[in-house]
């Protein structure tokens, strides 16, 4: 009888507050571990901008935590895979002492895997048991190619990382897909034996087991982490698997933690002051009605950007005051920490008054909605903002002082956010929409700043 343990993590987001009674759990397990082998696999999300530390290091400050703990592999989420520019991913791993599985990201020129990732890869136990791993991430079909990349869809990749595998006696599936398809795929592939879970955020305290494939996830944000068991028979066939997840908040607290927690926390804010954007004469204060507001700067800021007839933004993604004085990338990840883009969006005048009329309807609603998801770090929505677009009482909508003609065309400086919350179809319906990356808004909102206030 052959044992295996696997300890994983996923969804880590950068939150360094979980990090050190992680990092003694993991350490724990290894060294307590009665099993035959033992390995270390993290889903992916592991790093997030949100994080000072890992916005002003571009995520090479995650990778330094996890060397030390001897990952035997990790596969990539979307934050790693769409919160970098395509050269920031690149180089990520370049510096990780584990490899990246990961068989559906590629190269447009020539079509080929992603320069820092394997397809699958194979492990072989101390008593010869061929360990056959494979690695997926969600297919953002609509912005990955925004990155230059070519993301494939996995029911073309899964099949041929199963290929990769077949010969071997044990399969595992490094799943960044969310739970509805780690479902789908243990329905339609029993040869899997295990699929550990990410995305969704989701938790199986216990694992759960489809079709006899056991599914495994371990939440979000470092708040539990996962174990599984595997049995082997001498035939080298798994006869018993199991999964379960331990809490962080159980794992004891050392009187060292709050301070390394402090000092990643400083050290990222430390790195970004040191890194000047603009000199500004007055306070722009986070009060969308004040007469030095952010929001009035930052509609012409995505207006220019975008180079468009009318602007909106949402006064929630404000969180704080921009200082009056030298501004640095500090301050603006202060008032901006959200994984949010400019969008382009072109419509006929009907449409554009339609979106007008969901936003209308809409505002009371989002004005103190509690907004969550899609890339906003923010806590409300808060109030929708034009720049160039009037109504009047009878919902005639003017666009530049001129009455809107429906059969004209449009462009609107908007947020990728704004296609993604379900309060305006009409973008996703009838807008011809430009998602304009790599930039958050906070670095277009820099740039802009750097031009007009110059240090």
């Amino acid at each position: 009888m052959e044992k295996i343990q696997i300890v994983h993590t996923n969804d880590l987001h950068s939150h360094f507050e979980n990090f050190p009674r992680l990092e003694r759990f993991i350490k724990q397990s290894r060294q307590n571990s009665q099993a035959d082998d033992f390995y270390l696999f993290d889903i992916g999300d592991a790093m997030d901008r949100a994080h000072p530390l890992s916005e002003a290091t571009n995520g090479q400050a995650n990778i330094e935590w996890m060397n030390p703990l001897h990952y035997d592999a990790a596969t990539i989420g979307n934050n790693e895979g769409l919160g970098n520019s395509h050269e920031d991913l690149e180089h990520l791993y370049d510096h990780a002492n584990f490899p990246v599985i990961l068989n559906n990201l590629y190269e447009k020129e020539p079509n080929r895997l992603a320069d820092f990732a394997e397809p699958t890869k194979i492990f072989t136990t101390k008593k010869g048991t061929k360990i056959g791993v494979m690695g997926l991430t969600a297919p953002y079909i609509l912005t990955y190619p925004l990155l230059d990349w070519d993301i494939k869809l996995i029911q073309e990749m899964l099949p041929k990382s199963l290929e990769l595998v077949k010969n071997c006696d044990v399969i595992i599936l490094l799943s960044h897909l969310g739970v509805s398809m780690d479902r789908m795929i243990a329905k339609n592939h029993p040869e899997i034996d295990v699929i550990i879970g990410a995305h969704t955020h989701h938790l199986f305290p216990k694992g759960e087991m489809d079709n006899g494939v056991l599914l495994a996830a371990a939440g979000k944000y470092g708040q539990n982490v996962g174990t599984i068991n595997m049995e082997l028979d001498d035939q080298k066939k798994v006869f018993a698997k199991s999964a379960f997840t331990v809490a962080t908040a159980t794992l004891e607290e050392l009187p060292g933690d709050d301070a390394w927690i402090k000092q990643q926390f400083d050290k990222g804010e430390s790195l970004l002051n040191q890194k000047q954007v603009a000199n500004l004469p007055e306070t722009l204060s986070a009060n969308y009605q004040s007469k030095h507001s952010i929001m009035q700067e930052a509609l012409t800021a995505v207006q220019n950007y975008a180079k468009t007839d009318v602007a909106v933004l949402s006064s929630g993604l404000f969180l704080k005051d921009l200082p009056k004085g030298i501004v640095t990338e500090k301050n603006l990840h202060d008032v901006l920490p959200h994984a949010i883009h400019v969008m382009k969006t072109t419509m006929t005048g009907d449409n554009v008054w339609r979106l007008v009329m969901e936003m209308e309807k809409n505002r009371m609603f989002l004005r103190n909605h509690m907004q969550k998801g899609m890339g906003f770090r923010g806590k409300i929505f808060g109030e929708l903002v034009y720049r160039g677009i009037e109504i009047d009482n009878k919902r005639n909508v003017y666009i530049n002082g001129e009455e809107l003609d429906k059969n004209q065309e449009y462009t609107l400086a908007l947020l990728d956010h704004y296609l993604f919350v379900p309060y305006f179809p009409s973008i996703e319906i009838s807008g011809d929409n430009e998602i304009m990356y790599p930039d958050f808004l906070r670095g277009v909102f820099g740039d802009y700043l750097n031009k007009k206030y110059p240090i």
